[in-house]
């Protein structure tokens, strides 16, 4: 999962609100921060490093930097490792001219992709998925950027939500499955794009709408002027997950509060089943935090924050070694001994992937003496691997996928255990289910692939 963002302006000195932006969308991945723009002399310049975006670009420095245009990029990776060639944006400077791609999602073909390419005589620099993009542009030296861009991603099939910078204007793009969210905002005559509309507050812009799915967006000195990709979709795919864990609580996403939604999950959870002789509800912050409280307000527990977060540390699922994850949980998240001793307590949180959390946490909590715990989860069992853009890509990786529900409350520590339903969520989120991608939690892939396949470059069979 990856945050992107663009800032076109009239004007010029937008690179430093790219900046702004992508701080406000570190939470879709610390591996790595860029930005590109365009200059005078009509060549693509980039800055990118390893790590947070204060720590991998200069505020001051971008802040100085005159661009009308300028597209930004925070990652971990789901294709390609995490390395600074693989850092994003990947830009490029060819014989028709300057082009920047910052890229959201997973291409499903890329291998079939990057083949055809290489035998027509393409070297790759890196080995991320975006690249594929980027080349397939290049190969029509006869065609204008533009069009050569539309063309390209004619070919990609999987998800992708784009930010582009051409010579001709920003550019969105969003895949024809809508996999991916991505916003358009506006200040005066300044428009954005970016990956959550939570990034548009931070530079007192409005929200205007999302991207739609196979949409491309083009803004320049004309305006906004929309095109749609030559692709229709029998449905739309929308990641559930976005409002499970992703997603920042105070984003929009296709009309819905990411808020309302997991207030909603946890609401519907409390109705599932709740233990007997239970003192208060906890959760395990930030992203447990809102489904607990609607959890508490339905089943008439108090709501305790007994697990603190060190808000210096960032999010330990999107971290790229399980040695990482398990050492960043103990450093993130504290339960108070005082809370714990001699209760028993309800744990909402949003997911069980790994596992690695989960059981860190309910053995800490154990050390505070609890009498009892009862972990409860705010969506249904992670089972399959995602190919679109979250870094689950083999079941091997998943503890739903690997062991019955009491196998897992047995293996976390926890007293209980119990999962919100698949149709529970849908509801909770609020969008018609054949709008939604749920194969994460039931396998029911693009193109109707068996859950045991692997995806491959066959996710693009649901084109009429």
């Amino acid at each position: 999962m990856c945050g992107v963002f663009g800032a076109f302006s009239p004007r010029n000195f937008v690179a430093e609100e790219v900046y702004l932006g992508l701080s406000a969308l570190q939470h879709r991945g610390q591996e790595s921060a860029g930005v590109a723009w365009i200059d005078e002399n009509r060549r693509v310049n980039v800055v990118k490093g390893m790590g947070l975006v204060y720590e991998a670009l200069s505020q001051s420095v971008l802040a100085e930097t005159p661009a009308k245009s300028a597209i930004g990029h925070v990652r971990y990776s789901t294709a390609g490792g995490s390395m600074l060639q693989n850092a994003q944006p990947i830009c490029a400077n060819y014989a028709q001219g300057p082009v920047a791609i910052a890229h959201n999602g997973n291409l499903t073909n890329f291998e079939s992709l990057r083949d055809t390419l290489e035998n027509r005589g393409a070297i790759f620099q890196s080995t991320s998925d975006t690249e594929a993009i980027l080349q397939l542009l290049a190969h029509q030296p006869q065609r204008r950027p533009f069009e050569a861009l539309m063309r390209a991603l004619a070919e990609a099939r999987g998800a992708y939500s784009l930010v582009v910078l051409l010579e001709e204007g920003l550019v969105a793009a969003r895949d024809p499955w809508g996999f991916r969210p991505l916003s358009l905002g506006r200040r005066g005559d300044n428009y954005y794009v970016a990956s959550e509309s939570c990034a548009f507050s931070l530079l007192g812009a409005s929200f205007v709408r999302d991207v739609e799915p196979g949409e491309v967006i083009l803004i320049n000195e004309r305006g906004v002027t929309s095109y749609r990709l030559p692709l229709e979709s029998k449905k739309k795919w929308l990641c559930s997950f976005e409002y499970v864990y992703f997603a920042r609580p105070d984003s929009m996403i296709e009309g819905r509060s990411v808020y309302r939604a997991r207030q909603e999950m946890g609401r519907k959870l409390a109705q599932v089943e709740t233990a007997n002789d239970v003192d208060f509800v906890a959760s395990l912050p930030d992203s447990g935090t809102t489904a607990a409280l609607g959890f508490s307000a339905e089943s008439g527990l108090p709501f305790e924050a007994a697990v603190v977060r060190n808000r210096y540390v960032g999010r330990t699922f999107i971290q790229p070694t399980q040695k990482v994850r398990e050492l960043g949980v103990r450093i993130k998240l504290s339960p108070s001994p005082d809370l714990f001793r001699n209760r028993s307590a309800v744990l909402v949180d949003d997911s069980i992937v790994r596992g690695t959390t989960a059981g860190l946490v309910v053995a800490m909590i154990r050390e505070c003496r609890a009498k009892a715990l009862h972990l409860r989860i705010s969506s249904p069992p992670v089972r399959f691997p995602c190919f679109y853009g979250i870094d689950t890509p083999s079941s091997v990786d998943l503890a739903a996928a690997k062991y019955s529900l009491d196998d897992i409350a047995r293996t976390v520590g926890a007293d209980s255990l119990r999962y919100l339903t698949r149709e529970a969520m849908i509801e909770a989120i609020g969008l018609p289910p054949d709008s939604l991608c749920t194969a994460c939690f039931d396998g029911q892939y693009l193109g109707g692939e068996d859950a045991s396949a692997s995806c491959g470059g066959n996710c693009g069979k649901i084109f009429d």
